[in-house]
């Protein structure tokens, strides 16, 4: 079963600085029915103006990955992390017992766009960490490229939960297959552009789950840029 959560349904806000998109329940935004789907707790596209950015906050028991489509994210946390997040990068802190950190766009002149992503951790209160690499968009053109999971495989960023997060940019008519296990069930949210998902259309923004379907086809309808979670 494949269902559809549109863009135009996200709640959000504008605050002038930050224009932001909630895909399940966050801050002020709260529906009962958006949740969380499995371990993916929040998904948040983020538009950050100019010179601003959000000041030093604190998380625990999260593992947080942020994804920037454009622009240049500063980030520096309690660890003495200090590090630039830019599009093809993957940023993933593991919060555990507690970790504090601040994201500022330095442009003068340009916005920068991304997308926040909290997974529910299977193991609470570890240590906290930071990890940070670069993936080409070579390696993810016409194909399923994991940039994240539990084992670090293939040069992902390793997380403390039981998903693997894949990332794909596709041109127009380029197709991807994914399989899911019994069991498991997959999230795919579009960054960028259109695609079709087993036949179902989405756009910049959409996202969709899939449940109980064992073969997942992605055909982008427009150049796309995808993320999609394999999730127990």
């Amino acid at each position: 079963m494949i269902t559809l959560r549109p863009s135009i349904e996200r709640g959000g806000a504008d605050h002038g600085w930050l224009k932001t998109r909630h895909t399940f329940s966050f801050n002020t935004y709260h529906d009962p029915k958006q949740m969380h789907f499995r371990s993916l707790r929040v998904i948040n596209e983020d538009w950050v103006a100019p010179g601003q950015g959000f000041g030093t906050h604190p998380h625990d028991n999260m593992e947080i990955i942020t994804y920037v489509l454009e622009g240049a994210l500063e980030h520096k946390d309690s660890l003495g992390t200090g590090s630039i997040i830019r599009p093809g990068d993957a940023q993933r802190m593991s919060a555990g017992t507690g970790i504090r950190h601040s994201e500022f766009n330095q442009s003068k002149t340009e916005g920068v766009h991304l997308l926040q992503i909290w997974i529910m951790p299977n193991e609470r209160n570890v240590a906290p960490g930071y990890e940070q690499k670069t993936f080409p968009t070579s390696e993810k053109a016409g194909k399923l490229r994991v940039i994240a999971a539990p084992d670090g495989r293939d040069g992902a960023v390793s997380i403390h939960a039981d998903t693997s997060l894949y990332v794909s940019v596709l041109k127009s008519g380029e197709k991807v297959q994914h399989t899911l296990a019994p069991g498991r069930s997959a999230w795919l949210q579009v960054a960028k552009g259109a695609v079709e998902l087993n036949g179902k259309k989405l756009e910049q923004g959409d996202g969709a789950s899939a449940s109980d379907e064992p073969k997942l086809e992605i055909k982008a309808t427009a150049d796309a840029e995808i993320l999609l979670f394999d999730l127990a």
